[in-house]
């Protein structure tokens, strides 16, 4: 097992895997067929490989709470069964991990219904990064047959905007990139913005993509409505026990492979969008107020909460 998800929580590290539904996807595939590869002899063996698994692939991304709610969910399945034949265990692995996956697609498409009632023809929307759940979202207002352009932004260091545009243009839909700088100049002629997230905390706010929350500066003083696109799923518990999100900072050979010598490169990989500059999250449920998150998470993922 160890080695199957090693292979993946490296990947993960190096963004061979990324985008939060990709990374939670990936590893529960992980888990599964880590499971299938099992050699222990019992329960107690069992749980222990998997509890190791655990801490390799949240160990690979810091700002990862799908990923974490999902591999929670999956060896808490196991630890709460009555089962004690590690072959009924792996077998609950699968099915359970088969389950998971298919519930997160079926919220993946009714985010994708919701969100596209947003989208209005000849309308403009701006994006930052990459999200497949945003782009779910504009690809279902085209097929609905709307007619509407974006503008995504470059996405620096890595560029992650370049998968928005050709995901963008591989759906027919007319697509301008911009550096990222330049929101503020052109987000007067945007009539909505949609952007991913990483994690939502206990308060509302949301982690996401560096320059997230410059571009919901700029939306809310050009009174452009700011949407936050995500799955409950991807709520951070520890949030609610005091604990911050950790923002991941990553390699300053990113920014700049070959820098002077002494010069000091930053390279965060995510900033904080308070919930003061959200419209609305577009979840699963529907549009919902970034303050009625807790109460939310009550009632549809209680399981999410039990994290000590």
């Amino acid at each position: 097992m160890q080695k199957t998800v090693s292979i993946v929580a490296d990947k993960i590290k190096r963004i061979e895997i990324q985008g939060a539904r990709n990374v939670a996807i990936a590893a529960i595939n992980a888990i599964v067929e880590g499971a299938k590869e099992s050699k222990v002899g019992d329960k107690k063996g069992f749980l222990k490989q998997l509890s190791d698994a655990k801490e390799v692939l949240f160990a690979s991304r810091s700002t990862e709470p799908l990923m974490r709610n999902s591999v929670r969910y999956l060896i808490n399945s196991v630890e709460s069964s009555q089962k004690d034949s590690v072959n009924d265990l792996v077998d609950i692995v699968s099915k359970v991990g088969e389950q998971f996956l298919k519930n997160l697609e079926t919220s993946k498409e009714k985010i994708a219904v919701v969100g596209s009632r947003r989208v209005f023809h000849h309308s403009r929307i701006l994006t930052h990064c990459h999200s497949s759940t945003v782009t779910g979202i504009l690809q279902k207002a085209k097929s609905d047959g709307k007619k509407f352009d974006v503008v995504c932004t470059e996405s620096r260091p890595i560029f992650q905007g370049r998968i928005t545009a050709k995901e963008m243009l591989d759906a027919g839909i007319k697509t301008t990139m911009i550096i990222d700088s330049a929101v503020r100049h052109y987000i007067n002629e945007v009539d909505l913005v949609l952007v991913g997230a990483d994690a939502i905390t206990s308060e509302g706010n949301v982690i996401n993509k560096i320059g997230t929350s410059m571009v919901a500066l700029a939306a809310k003083e050009a009174r452009t409505p700011f949407y936050v696109v995500s799955e409950l799923l991807k709520f951070d518990p520890l949030t609610m026990h005091g604990d911050y999100e950790k923002l991941e900072e990553r390699n300053p050979k990113e920014v700049w492979d070959a820098p002077p010598p002494g010069l000091i490169i930053r390279n965060p990989a995510f900033d904080v969008t308070r919930r003061e500059f959200i419209h609305g999250i577009i979840c699963e449920f529907g549009i919902i107020s970034p303050h009625s998150i807790n109460e939310l998470i009550h009632r549809k993922y209680p399981w999410i909460l039990d994290v000590y």
